[in-house]
């Protein structure tokens, strides 16, 4: 996953209009300073440490028989077998232990924080390295220009919905982590910010082709084989809603009201932006209040959808989507 860069450059590369009197569009297009995306990459790196502390593959060894630790010179920190984990990093029982996200101990056992605390688990390195340089990519522009707030429930938000959508579809014998659901519902907020804010952008066409290549690219890649694409799908969804109720930007004329008659006085928001507000937040508060009663309920995702398991993975002659 990757974002466009460049100084006066919006998401996907779509460059602001500037106000005739110069400077930025309005006072609060001013960059904020990222710190929150540094925070959180340093904190799952703090996390994927503490797994592989708790893991010590040369202690508990692996039930491959026959299959020694990967990077064994790390000691504690060295890796399971690549047969049993190609990603470089500790067992599936370690993962479960540190509050990997499980279906039975979720509804059976009341342990609804594994909702929370499998976005800051990975698999491995790689799972790890790939999130994390997608979390920079595209979270630091978008904090330098909302803030650390907004930014921060988005990623929170999206990472709860990709969970709870990925629990409801994936539930024997499966578990689940990564940050990815909270990645893609900031890819999501992107989009829906492109929206709400159509009228300030240039170069709109190139701008939303290029994000919705990102976004499709992203989630075909979900639908191979160990890959939680109900988790994308989640947190896709939860950050393009949320994307419109926290990103709408003032029009043009609002910033400079002080300048103008009272008579003449604009609105902040154009009413277009008031509908697609009001819309998100009835559709996010509709939907997490579905998905959480039919989760704690017990019930099966597949069981109303018998075709949604395709979304996640679609098998072919070269793997199979039961392994």
């Amino acid at each position: 996953m990757a974002s466009s860069s460049g100084e006066g450059k919006g998401a996907g590369g779509a460059g602001y209009q500037y106000a005739p009197y110069g400077g930025s569009y309005y006072d609060e297009e001013r960059r904020w300073w990222p710190w929150l995306v540094p925070t959180v990459l340093v904190a799952c790196i703090v996390v994927f440490l503490v797994e592989m502390f708790v893991n010590d593959c040369p202690r508990h060894g692996s039930p491959l028989r026959g299959e020694s630790c990967v990077a064994g010179f790390l000691h504690q920190f060295a890796f399971q077998p690549l047969r049993e984990n190609p990603l470089l990093g500790p067992s599936s029982a370690t993962l479960e232990k540190m509050g990997a996200l499980d279906w039975a101990k979720v509804v059976h056992q009341h342990q609804a924080w594994r909702l929370i605390s499998c976005i800051w688990l990975h698999a491995g390195l790689i799972h790890l390295i790939v999130n994390m340089l997608s979390l920079l990519f595209i979270g630091l522009r978008l904090e330098q220009q909302f803030g650390f707030v907004r930014i921060g429930i988005i990623y929170l938000l999206s990472g709860f919905g990709g969970s709870v959508l990925s629990v409801l579809f994936l539930r024997n014998n499966y578990i689940s982590v990564g940050a990815s659901g909270a990645l893609f519902g900031l890819l999501g907020s992107m989009l829906s910010e492109l929206i709400m804010n159509w009228t300030i952008y240039s170069n709109k066409a190139a701008a939303i082709i290029t994000l919705l290549f990102i976004i499709a690219i992203n989630l075909a890649i979900g639908i191979l084989p160990h890959a939680d694409n109900f988790a994308h799908i989640g947190g896709f969804v939860t950050g393009f809603l949320l994307g419109f109720v926290l990103l709408a930007r003032p029009q043009f004329g609002w910033m400079e009201r002080h300048e103008l008659p009272q008579t003449n006085q604009p609105r902040k928001y154009k009413a277009y932006q008031y509908v697609l507000w009001a819309v998100a937040l009835f559709l996010l508060l509709v939907g997490f209040v579905i998905a959480l009663v039919m989760l704690f309920k017990g019930k099966n995702g597949n069981d109303g959808c018998h075709w949604c398991h395709y979304l996640n993975c679609i098998p072919t002659s070269r793997w199979k989507c039961s392994t």
